[in-house]
C-alpha cells in the first residue's frame, strides 16, 4: 500500500521496471533504458516515484557473513504469542519489539502464533537472554517458541547452498 493506506495503479513501464530491479537490483538505468526503449531519465523519474511512494523499500545486498572469519553469526526465528491490545490489535506490540536492533524482521501470522520475528547474533546464548530479558517482557507477549537457523539454503530467492556443497554422507539403508 503506498501513502494514505491506497493501492496505486502503476503503469505498464513501471511494472517493467519493477521486474527488471526484482531479477537484479544493480543494473543500470542505462541498461533499464535500452531494454525498454525509454530514456535514462524517464526510467529514473519512474524510480524515484517507486521509491517516494515506497513501492521499492530497498536494495539488499545477501552476504553469507558466516563465511567470513570472525563475522559469524546465529539467526533464530520466533514465534510469538501476543494478546491484542483495544483499539490498536497487534500493532502497538509489533511497534515495541521492531524497535530493537537485534530485530531483523517482524511479521503478524496466521495460525498458531501471532507475529514471527527472526534476530540475529553472536551465540545462542546472546539470543537467549535477547528472548528472556527483552522480548518476553515486552507487555502484551504471552509466550514465544525459539527456532535456531541451522543452515540456510535459500534466501529471498538465492541459492546459498547449492548442488556444488553436495551431502557426502554415506547413504545407509536397510
Amino acid at each position: 500500500m503506498a501513502k494514505g493506506g491506497f493501492k496505486l495503479k502503476l503503469t505498464t513501464e513501471e511494472l517493467q521496471i519493477l521486474a527488471i530491479l526484482e531479477e537484479n537490483h544493480q543494473v543500470t538505468n542505462e541498461l533499464i533504458a535500452m531494454q525498454l526503449n525509454m530514456t535514462e531519465e524517464t526510467v529514473q523519474k519512474h524510480i524515484k516515484k517507486l521509491e517516494r511512494e515506497k513501492i521499492i523499500v530497498s536494495y539488499p545486498t545477501l552476504i553469507d557473513w558466516n563465511k567470513i572469519e570472525g563475522k559469524e553469526t546465529v539467526e533464530a526465528m520466533i514465534d510469538v504469542k501476543v494478546t491484542p491490545q483495544r483499539g490498536v490489535g497487534f500493532d502497538e506490540v509489533a511497534k515495541r519489539i521492531y524497535r530493537y536492533p537485534e530485530v531483523e524482521s517482524l511479521y503478524l501470522m496466521s495460525g498458531t502464533y501471532d507475529l514471527s520475528v527472526t534476530i540475529a547474533g553472536k551465540t545462542m546464548k546472546e539470543i537467549a537472554l535477547f528472548v528472556s530479558k527483552k522480548l518476553a517482557t515486552v507487555e502484551g507477549v504471552i509466550s514465544t517458541t525459539t527456532h535456531f537457523i541451522l543452515k540456510k539454503y535459500k534466501h529471498d530467492g538465492v541459492i546459498i547452498e547449492g548442488d556444488d556443497d553436495k551431502d557426502r554422507r554415506m547413504v545407509v539403508s536397510p
